[in-house]
């Protein structure tokens, strides 16, 4: 399921490339029109999803925010930078961890082929 899944993303996130014409926007922009796309494509999708924190049973003040999970299953980390930093996947594991999905793509517009900027995580 998730590799269906995957891939009807990754399709997705090519049209927005395809459309925006590649690196130079904003990464709110991608992930607008990410969510925009994945729509049109039937699929669910929740964008600056807050995620609570939890530190020794108290909940921290201030939440995590994932930048789109798609259909409850998937969450999709969006970059739009030209370099690749190894934090990106540390990050996206971290909420994979803390919101028990076991399945991420970290999708980078920034890269002038997108296939370039497209990894999954999987916990």
């Amino acid at each position: 399921m998730e590799q269906k899944l995957s891939q009807q993303i990754i399709e997705a996130a090519t049209e927005v490339h395809r459309q925006l014409g590649g690196p130079g926007l904003l990464e709110c922009i991608y992930e607008a029109a990410l969510c925009h796309e994945l729509s049109l494509r039937g699929l669910e999708s929740k964008r600056q999803l807050p995620i609570p924190v939890t530190y020794k049973s108290s909940l921290v003040h201030d939440p995590l925010y994932l930048d789109i999970l798609v259909e409850n299953q998937l969450i999709i980390e969006v970059k739009a930078t030209g370099k690749d930093y190894p934090i990106y996947p540390v990050q996206l594991s971290t909420y994979l961890r803390l919101t028990g999905i076991k399945w991420g793509l970290l999708i980078n517009f920034g890269k002038k082929h997108l296939k370039d900027g497209i990894s999954a995580v999987v916990l």
